[in-house]
C-alpha cells in the first residue's frame, strides 16, 4: 500500500502535533489532568484538526493522553503505582545494561568525563537562583541525558528500544516526582556514586548506587 502525498503531509503534521504537546507538558503549560482541546492545538499550530486528532490518538497509545468518552482528552495523571511501575521496568533493564557495561568494559575515561560534566551541570543548576520548577525541569533533563548516555554505550539495541519506548513516560514520572520531593541536590549528587563504581568496575556497588538513586525517586514524599 502506497501513501498519497496528502496522507504523507498529514502524517508529518501529526508528528508536529505530538512534539508540540509533549513540549507543552514538559514546560508545564499542560499539567497532569489538564484538558487538551483539539481546536486549541489546531489554532495554535495553524493547521486543520485532522492531524491534531491523529497526533492525539498516538499520544493516547503512548499513555501520555487519556480520552474520557463524552468529556474529552486529558494529560494522563500518573498515580504512585504508575510511577513505581515505570521505575521498576527501568531498574530491571538498567541493571542488565550495567552488566554489559562492566563485563564488556564498554566505558572509557572520556565517557566518565562526559558523565561527570553532566552531573556538574546538575549541581550548578541546583545552586542557581532559578525558579524551583525550572530547576526541577533542568535536573530532569540532565538526569535522563546521563542515563541515556549509559544506555547507548551498552550497545544493547533491544533494551535501549524498550527504554526509549517509555522515555517520555519516564520523564513525566521523574518531573512529577522531583517537583514533589524537592531534594534536587540529592538527585544530582547520587550520580557521582554511580560514576565512581562504574569507573572501578564494581558491578555490585554500581547496581546498589543505581537502585538507591531510583528508589529515592520512587519513594518520594507524595
Amino acid at each position: 500500500m502506497f501513501f498519497s502525498a496528502d496522507s504523507y503531509q498529514k502524517k508529518n503534521l501529526s508528528s508536529v502535533v505530538i512534539d508540540y504537546i509533549k513540549e507543552m507538558i514538559l514546560v508545564g503549560v499542560y499539567k497532569e489532568s489538564d484538558h487538551v482541546l483539539e481546536s486549541e492545538v489546531a489554532n495554535k499550530l495553524g493547521i486543520s484538526r485532522a492531524p491534531v486528532r491523529e497526533g492525539m490518538r498516538q499520544l493516547e497509545k503512548e499513555g501520555i493522553l487519556t480520552t474520557i468518552p463524552r468529556k474529552g482528552t486529558y494529560v494522563t495523571r500518573y498515580t504512585l503505582d504508575d510511577i513505581k511501575e515505570v521505575f521498576d521496568i527501568r531498574l530491571l533493564l538498567e541493571n542488565n545494561i550495567l552488566d554489559i557495561i562492566i563485563n564488556e568494559n564498554k566505558m572509557t575515561e572520556e565517557d566518565f568525563d562526559k558523565l561527570n560534566n553532566i552531573v556538574n551541570e546538575m549541581v550548578k543548576v541546583v545552586r542557581s537562583s532559578e525558579d524551583p520548577i525550572k530547576k526541577a525541569m533542568k535536573i530532569n533533563m540532565n538526569d535522563i541525558e546521563f542515563h541515556r548516555f549509559i544506555w547507548q554505550k551498552s550497545g544493547s539495541k533491544r533494551r535501549v528500544e524498550i527504554l526509549e519506548g517509555i522515555f517520555f513516560q519516564l520523564r513525566m514520572a521523574m518531573l512529577y516526582d522531583t517537583n514533589k520531593t524537592g531534594n534536587l541536590l540529592v538527585t544530582a549528587t547520587d550520580h557521582y556514586e554511580i560514576i565512581k563504581h562504574l569507573r572501578n568496575n564494581d558491578l555490585e556497588k554500581s547496581k546498589k548506587a543505581l537502585k538507591e538513586h531510583i528508589i529515592s525517586y520512587k519513594e518520594g514524599d507524595f
